[in-house]
């Protein structure tokens, strides 16, 4: 598990899915699949996966710059988003270090 999950995602969208439905949002590396995520969020955390849903995100329509030395073009980042839900009981404490 070589570092998989890069950070948690922290938002009030996904903090009210954690109290609601249980789920909670990762930023995950682009070349994973769910079987990798799984293992990961259950080894890290110690809890039990229900689900694991993913999303990619940018790299889409690029952007041109006019500079000094020309024309430059720019991409977003590609990022991969993992949705996890976990069984009923077990939580996550993605506040605990702040």
């Amino acid at each position: 598990m070589e570092n998989i999950i890069i950070k948690p995602i922290l938002t009030e969208k996904m903090a009210d899915l954690g109290e609601k439905l249980n789920r909670y949002g990762f930023e995950v590396k682009t070349d994973v699949n769910k079987i990798q995520i799984k293992k990961a969020i259950e080894s890290t955390y110690g809890v039990s996966v229900k689900s694991v849903n993913t999303m990619k995100h940018g790299g889409g329509k690029r952007k041109m710059k006019y500079t000094n030395k020309g024309v430059s073009f720019q991409r977003t980042r590609v990022i991969k988003k993992a949705i996890v839900t976990l069984d009923a009981g077990d939580v996550i404490d993605l506040y605990e270090n702040i």
